[in-house]
C-alpha cells in the first residue's frame, strides 16, 4: 500500500527531508508529528503526488504518485489551508469530490454535512476557521481513499466537534479499512484514535513506533534537588526545571514498576509525563542538560 525506501528531497539546493523510510502494506491509522519545519508538510505533498522526491523510492500501490493520474485514484490530501475556489459551496465541494474520487460515498458525505450542521449552499470562503475545517474532514472521509491524508483535522473544532470527527473516523475505519494518515502538531487530541506514530525530526522520520508503545515513554520526578539528582544520577535527562529547593526532572524512558519502587525507597514522587511534552523534550534542540 505505501512504500517509502531511502526516500530524499531537496527545495533547490536546501534538503528538506534525507533518508525517509517506511512501509505499510495493512490498514492502519498513523499519526504523523513533529516540529515547526520538521518536514511533515513536504512529506505529505510527496505522498500526495504534489512534489517529485529527489532521491530514492516511493509507491503508492506499487505506483509513483507524482504526475501520475493513475496513482491518484489511490489517494486524497486534504491540506491544512485546503484551496476550495472561491466560488463553491458545501454543495460544489461535494460534487467535485464525487468526480475525483473512485470510492466516494455520498450517503456518508451528506450524513457528516449533517452532523456537523454544514450550511450547504453557503460559500466556503464565507466559514470560520471550524467550519473549512468541517468541510475537510467531510471530503477526507467521504472519499473513501485508500491512502487518506488529513493535516489538522481538529483546527478550529470545538470538544464536541472533535468528539464527532473522532467517532465518524473510527466509524468509516472500521466499515472501510485504509491507510490514514493523520498530521497533528497537538499529539493528545489524535493519541486515542492512531494505531501508529511517525515523528519527523532531523528531516527524517526518526521514530516510527506503535502508539501503546510510545505512550509508556517519558515521566517526572520531583523532589528535593539533591534526592533527585541521587535518584537519577544525570542519566536519561530530557529536561531540569528547579523551583527552590526543589527540583522537577523529565526521564526519557519507560515508567516502569521498577522506577516507582524506586522512587519511594529514595523519597521523591514520580508521574508519567504527557506524551505531548515528552514529544517536545525528545526532538528538543539543546545544550546538555546540567
Amino acid at each position: 500500500m505505501i512504500a517509502i525506501e531511502n526516500v530524499s528531497f531537496y527545495y533547490g539546493k536546501h534538503l528538506a527531508l534525507q533518508n525517509i523510510n517506511l512501509f505499510e502494506d495493512e490498514p492502519v491509522i498513523i499519526g504523523l508529528w513533529g516540529r515547526n519545519g520538521s518536514g511533515k508538510t513536504t512529506l505529505m505533498k510527496l505522498l500526495s503526488g504534489q512534489e517529485r522526491i529527489s532521491a530514492g523510492q516511493l509507491k503508492i500501490h506499487g505506483l509513483n504518485p507524482y504526475n501520475n493520474s493513475e496513482g491518484m485514484k489511490y489517494i486524497t490530501y486534504m491540506q491544512e489551508n485546503h484551496p476550495f475556489s472561491d466560488i463553491w459551496s458545501v454543495d460544489d465541494a461535494l460534487r467535485f469530490g464525487s468526480y475525483f474520487n473512485a470510492n466516494w460515498d455520498q450517503e456518508l458525505a451528506n450524513s457528516l454535512v449533517e452532523i456537523f450542521n454544514l450550511p450547504r449552499k453557503k460559500k466556503i470562503r464565507k466559514f470560520s476557521k471550524g467550519m473549512q475545517t468541517m468541510i475537510k474532514i467531510v471530503l477526507g472521509l467521504a472519499s473513501k481513499a485508500p491512502v487518506t491524508i488529513l493535516d489538522e483535522p481538529t483546527n478550529g473544532l470545538d470538544a464536541h466537534m472533535r468528539k464527532q470527527f473522532y467517532a465518524a473516523l473510527l466509524e468509516t475505519y472500521e466499515e472501510d479499512p485504509r491507510f490514514i494518515l493523520i498530521s497533528s502538531h497537538h499529539i493528545d487530541e489524535i493519541e486515542p484514535m492512531c494505531e501508529k506514530l511517525a515523528i519527523v525530526h532531523n528531516q527524517t522520520i526518526e521514530h516510527y513506533v506503535e502508539m501503546e508503545e510510545i505512550k509508556q515513554q517519558g515521566f517526572f520526578v520531583t523532589g528535593e534537588k539533591g534526592k533527585v539528582e541521587e535518584f537519577l544520577d544525570n542519566k536519561h535527562i530530557l529536561s531540569k526545571q528547579p523551583f527552590g529547593k526543589q527540583l522537577k526532572v523529565m526521564v526519557g524512558e519507560r515508567l516502569s514498576d521498577e522506577w516507582l519502587e524506586r522512587a519511594r525507597d529514595v523519597g521523591v514522587s514520580i508521574e508519567k509525563a504527557p506524551l505531548q511534552d515528552y514529544l517536545v523534550e525528545k526532538t528538543m534542540v539543546k545544550k546538555e542538560v546540567h
